[in-house]
Order: structure tokens, then C-alpha cells, then sequence
């Protein structure tokens, strides 16, 4: 196995010399998300994602949750449509009721499954059935529990290939790679290759052509709760609007690394809240110049 290549340091610099893509002048222009997640015990996780991708410029949202949670969901973000999941006896959300979201999935320009979802065997389901409801174009985001099942679905990697980004934990990865990790950058690119995906994990973003990048910024205050769902929801941002999906790992990566920097400024470096970082996310863009 041939050794990834040396890894670009993300900057703003390097950000300005790969500008996204301009920003369409209708909602549909900027990109529809469609975001499946949010259990009776984790609706926040959806409603987190979501908001960052309208925050970092995504033109409509939907969030597909759990039927118990939906109406207060659509109370509390007024700007999504919702669609109600049914729903185990525990409160997970059933993967074979993703069906519901079909006509949101196969219009979507990015599709984010896993925040919020909780039921490893039923996201296996969900994840299996999910293939023939994508549009073919669709970017798909898989975030948390997501991750951890996704060997044991191959069809779904294979149908996904190439379109597929992937944004674990240190936990998720070594899951990912069904062992313990040993090098971040070897492990994640990796996954890349494995998978076909574009990775982000910590400060390590790696693409399947074996293209690698390091962000030089974040700090310890990002690993609270609620921190991969703001990260999760602004790469899939990033892809409505029409970016790459190594293009939208490495903004949203850094756009997410700086937020926590300014909050560590103004909040403190530890004690700030994954919703805060949402506010910071278009500043972030706007100092850089997107």
C-alpha cells in the first residue's frame, strides 16, 4: 500500500485560492438539505445540523424525526419542513419508515443521515433502504451512529461511492477500519480509500484520490456535545450550495476549527456551546471572503 500523500495545511489563504461555488439567488439555487436523524431522546442532534447548513448558506432544509418529536421540532425551527418518522417501542426512530422522506430525499442536493439516531440495528435498515430514495447527484453526509454500521452494509457504500462523506470520531474510525487506530493521517485516508469517501476526523480531512489536508486551528473547547452535528450540518451546507465534497470537508473543517477559536476568545477556552458555534459560522466565512 502506497503512503498518502503529504498533507496541505488549510489556511485562509488557501481557502481564497479555492473560492465556493457563488450562491444562488433563490432558496432552491442555494442547495435543498434534507437531514435524517433526531430519536425521542436526541432532537437536538437534527435540529443542530440543520441549522448549520442553512447557516453556512444552504437555501432549504428539511428535517426528517422521530413522529414524537416533530411538531415541537417544526416549533423550534421554524425555517425546516418536517417529515415524522415512525418510531420503535423505545423511541428510536424505524429504518424502514425513511421511505417517508422519499420525494425530500430524491430532490435533496445533500443528504445527512445520523444525527440524533440511536438504534444501531435500525439504522443498518435505514441505511440499506436508503439507496433507490437518493437522487443520483446527491451528496451523502454520514455522521454518529451512522458510521459504526456502515461495514455492515456494503451495498449502500457501494451505491454511494464517490459521493459519500464520512465524519467521524477517533471511536467511529477505528470502527470504521474494525481495528484500533495507529497514525490519524494513515488511518483516515485509509478510510477514504475504503470507503470512497471524504473523511474528517480531528484535524485530518482526506480524500479518496489520496489527497490529504490538516487544519491548523480548534481547540480542546469543540469536543462538547452537539459539536459533530454543527460540523456534520455545515459540510452538507456546503455541498447543497455546490461545492465538492472535499471542497465543503475542508471549509466546513476549518470554518468549524475557527468558530471554536473565536468562541474560545469571547466565551472561554473551554464552556461553550455547540449552538454558539452556529452564530460564528457565517462570520467565519465572511472574514475569509466567502
Amino acid at each position: 500500500m502506497s503512503s498518502p500523500a503529504e498533507p496541505q495545511t488549510v489556511t485562509p489563504n488557501l481557502l481564497r485560492e479555492w473560492p465556493l461555488p457563488e450562491a444562488g439567488d433563490s432558496k432552491y439555487g442555494r442547495g435543498q438539505v434534507i437531514v435524517v436523524g433526531g430519536a425521542l431522546r436526541s432532537p437536538g442532534a437534527a435540529m443542530l445540523s440543520g441549522l448549520a447548513a442553512l447557516r453556512v448558506g444552504a437555501g432549504r432544509l428539511t428535517l426528517a424525526v422521530a413522529a414524537s418529536v416533530a411538531t415541537a421540532v417544526a416549533v423550534a425551527v421554524p425555517e425546516c419542513g418536517i417529515v415524522p418518522l415512525d418510531e420503535t417501542a423505545d423511541g428510536s426512530v424505524s429504518g424502514d419508515s425513511v421511505d417517508a422522506a422519499e420525494r425530500d430525499l430524491s430532490g435533496a442536493d445533500a443528504v445527512l443521515v445520523g444525527p440524533g439516531l440511536d438504534d444501531p440495528d435500525e439504522l443498518e435498515r435505514m441505511l440499506s433502504a436508503l439507496p433507490p430514495l437518493v437522487g443520483s447527484d446527491s451528496v451523502v453526509v454520514l455522521d454518529a451512529f451512522a458510521l459504526g454500521v456502515l461495514p455492515k452494509v456494503p451495498d449502500a457504500v457501494e451505491a454511494f461511492g464517490n459521493r459519500l462523506v464520512l465524519t467521524p470520531n477517533k471511536e467511529e474510525a477505528a470502527r470504521l477500519l474494525e481495528r484500533d487506530l495507529d497514525d490519524l493521517v494513515d488511518d483516515i485516508a485509509e478510510i477514504a480509500r475504503r470507503y470512497r469517501a471524504v473523511v474528517t476526523c480531528y484535524d485530518v480531512i482526506a480524500s479518496p484520490d489520496g489527497r490529504i489536508w490538516r487544519t491548523g486551528t480548534g481547540g480542546g473547547g469543540l469536543a462538547t456535545s452537539g459539536s459533530g452535528d454543527v460540523l456534520a450540518g455545515a459540510i452538507t451546507g456546503l455541498c447543497a450550495r455546490g461545492a465538492t465534497a472535499e471542497q465543503a470537508a475542508v471549509w466546513a473543517t476549518h470554518a468549524h476549527a475557527a468558530a471554536g477559536d473565536r468562541l474560545a476568545v469571547h466565551v472561554g477556552p473551554l464552556g461553550f456551546l455547540a449552538s454558539e458555534l452556529l452564530d460564528e459560522l457565517p462570520r467565519v466565512l465572511v472574514e475569509i471572503g466567502a
